[in-house]
């Protein structure tokens, strides 16, 4: 199967670890042209020393003007922004009874802002050249909810609502919209929550990891790597026909059919 992605512009939102970072390092394998962005300078630098010829900028995602920093520089730098993945840390963990107005406003601000501003902004150099790929990093918790993550299981729906919306305004132009759908992966982000659960439980993070993959078919964790494979083929030519989906890499842990 050809990818077609040699001197492909990629930008990957909050690119420096994680799923972010394994989908920049599949891009660059391909022959692709990588930007990331990230808040923590030193991750970022840690990460563009692996990608030679990657554009590394510091930025918070969160914030309206860095993206626009960001979607310039890396217009400036390649002349174009060909693929776009929309990603970012995850909203806290937290119960319903226990979130304030502020919570979801943060919430609401990172997880389906961020991606509406960069879309906004990298949107007319994929039209000027009729083809794009906007790819969103979700989570499986829009297609069945995570116990304790009340913001995410919430505002990730927003995204995918609008993500489904956006993808049939773009199709003329040729412009793909899908989401990637993670299960339990091994991050950063997946460690911090378990060791959070893990204090307020009074548990221990390896006995909150082991039942959660009794639940899943697969029998474990996935890797960072095996969600970057699907982010780097719905970024290439040879997924020309798939557009307004939302894809779960989760080891079977869905049950449902949709």
């Amino acid at each position: 199967m050809r990818l077609e992605l040699e001197g492909k512009s990629v930008l990957v939102m909050a690119g420096s670890q994680g799923i972010g970072l394994a989908s920049a390092l599949g891009f660059h394998a391909e022959g692709a042209r990588v930007t990331i962005c990230a808040r923590g300078r030193e991750a970022l630098e840690a990460a563009a020393a692996a990608m030679p010829g990657c554009l590394a900028i510091v930025a918070d995602a969160s914030e309206p003007a860095d993206i626009d920093r960001v979607v310039t520089q890396a217009l400036a730098h390649f002349g174009s922004v060909d693929i776009l993945v929309n990603n970012s840390g995850g909203p806290p963990a937290g119960l319903f009874d226990n979130l304030s107005d502020d919570d979801w406003e943060a919430a609401v601000n990172l997880t389906l802002m961020s991606a509406v501003r960069a879309t906004r902004a990298v949107l007319p150099s994929m039209r000027a050249r009729q083809w794009g790929r906007i790819i969103n990093i979700s989570s499986y918790g829009v297609k069945q909810p995570i116990a304790g993550l009340t913001l995410s299981n919430s505002v990730r729906l927003a995204v995918l609502g609008w993500a489904k919306t956006l993808a049939a305004q773009v199709a003329p132009d040729n412009i793909l919209v899908n989401t990637v759908c993670p299960g339990w992966t091994r991050t950063d982000r997946v460690r911090s929550l378990l060791e959070k659960q893990a204090k307020d439980t009074g548990s221990q993070a390896a006995d909150l990891a082991v039942a959660i993959t009794a639940q899943v078919p697969l029998g474990r964790m996935g890797e960072a790597d095996e969600i970057a494979n699907l982010v780097v083929f719905l970024g290439s030519q040879a997924a020309s026909y798939i557009t307004g989906t939302a894809i779960q890499v989760d080891g079977g842990a869905v049950q449902g059919y949709a």
